[in-house]
């Protein structure tokens, strides 16, 4: 019994590690979408046959064979950015991994400790949900990869402007579960909600916002500096050449210009003079943003976008990403490894509640570089807004999927909050998304680039926006009521 026991569990751990791997391949840039209920169903197949020690294990596991495969890319920003040798950088991104698939590992001991197998179907799914919720938040929270993300172009796509990624992450687990049930059990009845969920997005609304009837036009330009040697003299020097060049020989119907995060790599002060020049040349109507670092009169430094021209307001990042923006238990780790000496990584947040930016008679929500992964917090900005703007330096990426992720995040930004979304990046991917989460324009990769397009201010609200994804939240937590396990006192 026990051989067999640990055959069960062992080849159960092998599938969970698949199963985190074919999630990997629904997100960009392979985007092979159907595997995503494929993978949940094989999370589904078994589960229940587990104590919540192997669930837990098996829940860990798919979370090491998803980030394994999908956040790969923290190799290159720790090994190729973060000035680490090799044999620390693999144990740092080995580190990563594993602690990152504790999430997974916490919402299957919960899952099968708090819940019996009746109402399964109902449970798992929930259980999903409110575990990517987990790994949102706790600990600054890491929203990368979840199992909703990679639908922008999927049937189930009508659904994001509803009830946002997390209601795409809960039809995707659940049509998991209810295709493991259909194809192991011979339960033809899950036919019913299976169709319900894919065929309704048929009759769903295209389009829950309204363009405005003249166009904004935009450039977003992408200098495709090399990082390392971003902050140094010779690449503020280069940095400030590239950016100016770029810019002067824009055409005169540019209604507004994007530089992206950090595009002058240096402290506000430093770069007034570079940015009166640039402002002498713009005509009058023309606004121009720009990622920059700012310092207040107290020392604290900002991740900022400020504007030149036509522009009103200016924006301090808000969620900044830990290690590299700031440094958690700064007084143990400043010091100890090279990485953890990054280059600004002293950034201060910014406030919750910032008025939006005013440019070339458009109201724009900020979302700079990582915010653009929060669905709370862009839909937030979206309420108070009609054209979406982030700026990012994926530079970090290197040549990895990274950038393909991120950007395939901002499109369903886009998507959920029927808003265009124009996207300025150090060096790729640059793209102007439309309302529906279409990229109507993209710059090419690892090359100096201007992008030009136009994007469309667009007036009323998705039931997203207005909600946010709370809605889908307590759907989940009242799908787990009819299965929670209830002990009966004598």
């Amino acid at each position: 019994m026990k051989t067999g026991l640990s055959f069960t569990l062992g080849v159960q751990l092998i599938i969970a590690l698949v199963a985190g791997g074919l999630t990997t391949l629904t997100a960009s840039p392979f985007e092979l979408w159907w595997l995503g209920p494929v993978a949940a169903g094989l999370m589904y197949l078994g589960v229940h046959a587990l104590t919540p020690a192997q669930a837990a294990l098996k829940g860990w596991c798919y979370g090491v064979g998803l980030f394994a495969s999908g956040t790969s890319w923290v190799y290159v920003s720790i090994h190729d950015y973060g000035y680490t040798g090799v044999p620390l950088a693999v144990f740092l991104t080995v580190l990563f991994v594993v602690i990152l698939a504790l999430f997974f590992a916490g919402t299957f001991w919960l899952y099968r400790r708090f819940t019996t197998p009746r109402f399964a179907l109902l449970t798992f799914a929930g259980a999903w949900v409110l575990g990517e919720v987990l790994r949102t938040y706790l600990f600054t929270g890491f929203p990368w990869l979840l199992l909703g993300s990679s639908h922008v172009d999927s049937p189930l796509a009508p659904w994001a402007p509803i009830g946002g990624v997390y209601l795409l992450s809960l039809f995707v687990a659940f049509s998991g579960a209810l295709g493991a049930e259909l194809l192991f059990r011979r339960r033809i009845w899950t036919l019913a909600p299976l169709a319900a969920i894919w065929v309704t997005p048929l009759f769903l609304p295209t389009q829950w916002t309204t363009p405005s009837d003249m166009p904004t036009r935009v450039a977003l330009l992408q200098g495709n500096l090399p990082q390392l040697i971003k902050w140094t003299p010779e690449g503020q020097r280069k940095a400030a050449n590239t950016y100016m060049q770029l810019t002067r020989a824009l055409d005169d119907d540019i209604d507004l210009i994007l530089w992206p995060e950090t595009a002058l790599p240096m402290v506000e002060t430093q770069a007034r003079p570079v940015l009166e020049r640039v402002q002498a040349n713009l005509a009058a109507d023309t606004a121009l943003l720009t990622g920059i670092v700012q310092r207040d009169e107290s020392g604290r430094f900002f991740n900022s976008v400020i504007g030149l021209g036509n522009v009103e307001g200016s924006y301090h990042k808000e969620h900044l990403v830990p290690f590299g923006e700031y440094l958690p238990l700064e007084s143990v780790l400043r010091g100890a490894i090279n990485f953890f000496d990054l280059p600004m990584s002293t950034f201060t947040p910014g406030e919750r509640d910032q008025a939006p930016i005013q440019a070339a008679g458009v109201t724009l929500g900020n979302a700079i570089c990582y915010e653009i992964i929060y669905p709370q917090l862009v839909a937030k900005r979206a309420r108070e807004s009609n054209v979406l703007m982030t700026v990012s330096n994926d530079t970090w990426f290197g040549a990895s999927i990274g950038p393909h992720q991120h950007l395939q995040m901002a499109r369903l930004r886009a998507l959920e909050n029927g808003r265009y979304v124009a996207r300025a990046t150090s060096n790729g991917i640059t793209a102007i998304i439309d309302a529906k989460g279409h990229v109507v324009e993209r710059a090419p990769q690892f090359e100096a680039a201007t992008l030009t397009g136009d994007v469309y201010a667009m007036e009323g609200v998705t039931p997203f926006t207005l909600m946010g994804s709370w809605p889908t939240w307590l759907l989940a937590g009242l799908l787990l009521l009819p299965g929670l396990r209830v002990r009966h006192h004598a």
